[in-house]
C-alpha cells in the first residue's frame, strides 16, 4: 500500500478542491431529520445511505415494525430519522426513526393547535382520570380527561374505543411534550346552533314539569329537560334548608318540577330552582318549638344519617348520633326507610343559619337515667361479659340494654390486673359493683373487687413502726417477697432493708418458708401502699436498748456489734 504525503502536487490540489466543493453543498447537523434511502437489509437491520456522512446508519427492523412502516422495508425507499450523533466514539452514526416520527407528530400538532383545527384519533385504552388517544396521522399519544369524552354521562365508553374520529386539541405543553384532548367540544359545537334555539324558548318564571337528575357537582345538580336540554339548579337552589351536596336532596333519574330563575342567552345556560317553587317556611318558622314532639318523613337515607322533612320545603338531618342511646355507629337504613313518618323532637333552631336539628333517640326514655334510678352508686347487681379488650371488660347489666365499662384494675385485689383480665371470656356470669354513673356522658363503671373483702383492711388497727411477723415466700437479687400472717397480700422487703450492717443485707441468707419479724415503715390507706423493713426493727430495738442499759459493760452481751461503741458516745456527751 502506498502512502502520499505530498499534497502539493496539481492532481492533489484539484482533489481536495473537489472534495471540499462537494461537502460544502450537504448542511448535516446533529439534531435535525434527514432523509436516508435504504441500499441494503438483513435480518435483523436496515442500512441507509445518507449523502455526507462519513459511514451508513444502521436501523433495528423491529423498530420500524413497531411504527407500522413494514411496508417501506424495500430497497430504494426513503425513511426520515433522527440524527442524534454524527460519530459516536466507535465511528457510527447514531439514528431513529421513532423519535423523528415523534418529532414530525409533534409539529403537526403544534400546527393543529396554533390553527385551532380539529385531529384525527382513536382511543386506544383507559388510564386514571380518563383515557389515552393516539394521532392517526403520527402515532402521537394524548390524554383525554373523562369530563371531555361526551357532553353526557357515559357509564360505557366501549363503543368509542378504537374508533377513529375528531378530536379538538385544548392543552399543550410545548415544554413536557404533554398534549391534552377533548371530544365533547366536537360534540357541543355541532349543537351550539340547535342550542341557542332551545334556550330561547325559556323565560325567567317558567315552570318546567318532570326534569330528570341527570348530574351532581359540588355547586349543584344537572337535570335534563325533554332530552334537548341540561339546566343546572345551584346548591343553594335545591331547599331553604342546608344542604353541603346534592346527593344529599335527590337521586340520579328522579323526576322534579323546576321554576327558571335565569337564561345566559350568550352563555347557552338556563339556571332553574327547586326551592322557589314553594314558600320559604323559614318565615313561620316560629310555629315549630323546641323540645317538643313532631312527625317527620324520611326524604333520603345516608351513611351518616337520615334526611327527614318537617313540611314540604323544610328538610333537616338526623344524624345517626341522635337514632340511639346506647348503639354506636348505628346505621339509618337498619331502622328506616324512604317514606317513613317517625317521632323526632326539634333540639336547635337557628334562622340566621337556617338549620333545625332534631333527635329520634330523645323520643325514647334515657336507659342511662333509668340504671341511675334502678341501680345507684354502692348497688351490686349481675351481670354479663360482652366484649373485652386489652385492658378491659365490657358487661352488660341484667335486662337494661348498657354495657358498663369495668377495668381491669377493679378486678381483684391481689392480683396484676391485666393477667387477671386473661381469666374472663365473653359470656361469663358476674356480680359487679356500681361505682361510678355518668348520665351526660353515657358512661357507666362498674366494679368486680369491690364486690369482695378487701385483704387491706388487714391493715386497719396497724401503723407506722409496729412489728408485725411473716413469712418468706421468696427471694431473689432485689429482696424478699413476705406474706404477713393472716393476711391474703404479698408484700416486698428490698434488699437495702433486710439489715443494719450491710454485710447482713443479702437475700440469699434466706431460702423460703421462714417466720420472721419486722416493722411498718410507711402505711398510705389512700394509695393502699405499704412498706415494710427488717432494718427499721433492729433500728428500733437498738434505740430501746440504749435507752435501757446506760453502762457499755452491759451493752457487749447484746447481738449488736456496735452497741458498745454507741454507748461509749453516749457517756462522752454525758461528760
Amino acid at each position: 500500500m502506498e502512502i502520499y504525503k505530498d499534497l502539493s502536487n496539481p492532481e492533489s490540489k484539484e482533489f481536495e478542491k473537489l472534495l471540499n466543493s462537494q461537502l460544502s453543498k450537504i448542511n448535516i447537523e446533529e439534531g435535525k431529520i434527514i432523509e436516508g434511502k435504504i441500499n441494503k437489509i438483513t435480518e435483523k437491520f436496515v442500512f441507509l445511505f445518507v449523502e455526507g456522512l462519513k459511514s451508513e446508519p444502521v436501523l433495528d427492523i423491529n423498530e420500524l415494525k413497531s411504527m407500522g412502516l413494514s411496508d417501506k422495508i424495500k430497497i430504494g425507499e426513503t425513511i426520515s430519522v433522527l440524527l442524534e450523533k454524527i460519530e459516536d466514539k466507535n465511528g457510527e452514526v447514531i439514528v431513529s426513526a421513532s423519535k423523528a416520527q415523534k418529532i414530525k407528530g409533534w409539529d403537526k400538532l403544534v400546527e393543529a393547535f396554533d390553527n385551532n383545527q380539529p385531529i384525527m384519533g382513536k382511543i386506544t385504552s383507559k388510564c386514571k382520570g380518563g383515557c389515552i388517544v393516539e394521532h392517526i396521522d403520527t402515532g402521537s399519544l394524548m390524554f383525554l380527561p373523562g369530563s371531555q369524552i361526551s357532553d353526557k354521562p357515559l357509564k360505557d365508553i366501549s363503543h368509542l374505543m378504537n374508533e377513529p374520529q375528531k378530536f379538538a386539541l385544548i392543552k399543550l405543553d410545548k415544554i413536557r411534550g404533554n398534549a391534552c384532548v377533548s371530544r365533547r367540544e366536537i360534540i357541543s359545537s355541532f349543537k351550539k346552533e340547535d342550542k341557542a334555539k332551545i334556550v330561547e324558548k325559556y323565560k325567567v318564571g317558567d315552570i318546567i314539569k318532570n326534569a330528570e337528575v341527570k348530574g351532581y357537582s359540588s355547586f349543584g345538580c344537572f337535570f335534563n329537560v325533554n332530552n334537548e336540554i341540561d339546566v343546572l339548579v345551584h346548591l343553594q337552589e335545591i331547599s331553604y334548608s342546608r344542604v353541603n351536596h346534592p346527593d344529599e336532596v335527590f337521586n340520579i333519574g328522579e323526576k322534579h318540577d323546576l321554576k327558571v330563575i335565569s337564561v345566559d342567552k350568550d352563555k347557552l345556560q338556563v339556571g332553574c330552582s327547586v326551592k322557589q317553587l314553594s314558600p320559604d317556611p323559614f318565615e313561620h318558622i316560629e310555629n315549630y318549638e323546641l323540645n317538643k314532639l313532631y312527625k317527620v318523613k324520611v326524604v333520603k337515607i345516608m351513611d351518616f344519617g337520615a334526611f327527614c322533612e318537617l313540611e314540604p320545603g323544610l328538610t333537616t338531618l338526623l344524624h345517626s348520633s341522635e337514632l340511639s342511646w346506647t348503639k354506636k355507629n348505628v346505621s339509618a337504613k337498619k331502622m328506616f326507610k324512604v317514606g317513613d313518618e317517625i317521632d323526632c323532637v326539634i333540639t336547635e333552631i337557628d334562622k340566621e343559619k337556617r338549620r333545625v336539628a332534631i333527635s329520634h333517640r330523645l323520643t325514647i326514655e334515657n336507659p342511662f337515667e333509668t340504671f341511675e334510678k334502678k341501680y345507684p352508686i354502692g348497688t351490686i347487681v349481675n351481670g354479663e361479659v360482652v366484649n373485652k379488650n386489652e385492658y378491659s371488660l365490657f358487661v352488660k347489666v341484667e335486662e337494661l340494654d348498657i354495657d358498663t365499662f369495668l377495668h381491669c384494675n377493679d378486678l381483684t385485689y391481689l392480683n396484676n390486673g391485666e393477667e387477671e383480665l386473661k381469666n374472663f371470656k365473653k359470656g361469663d356470669k358476674i356480680k359487679v359493683k356500681v361505682l361510678e354513673i355518668k348520665t351526660s356522658e353515657q358512661k357507666i363503671r362498674v366494679g368486680l373487687r369491690q364486690t369482695r373483702p378487701d385483704p387491706f383492711d388487714w391493715f386497719k388497727n396497724k401503723k407506722v413502726n409496729q412489728t408485725i411477723t411473716v413469712k418468706i415466700i421468696s427471694t431473689d437479687n432485689k429482696g424478699l417477697t413476705v406474706r404477713p400472717e393472716e393476711c391474703e397480700m404479698d408484700f416486698v422487703i428490698k434488699k437495702s432493708q433486710i439489715a443494719i450492717n450491710p454485710a447482713d443485707a443479702r437475700p440469699s441468707r434466706f431460702t423460703g418458708g421462714e417466720r420472721i419479724d419486722c416493722a411498718i415503715s410507711e402505711l398510705d390507706f389512700s394509695k393502699r401502699k405499704v412498706s415494710l423493713s427488717i432494718k427499721l426493727l433492729e433500728e428500733i430495738e437498738k434505740k430501746e436498748a440504749l435507752e435501757k442499759y446506760g453502762s457499755e459493760g452491759s451493752g457487749k452481751n447484746l447481738p449488736f456489734s456496735s452497741l458498745s461503741e454507741d454507748l461509749k458516745k453516749k457517756d462522752d456527751k454525758k461528760k
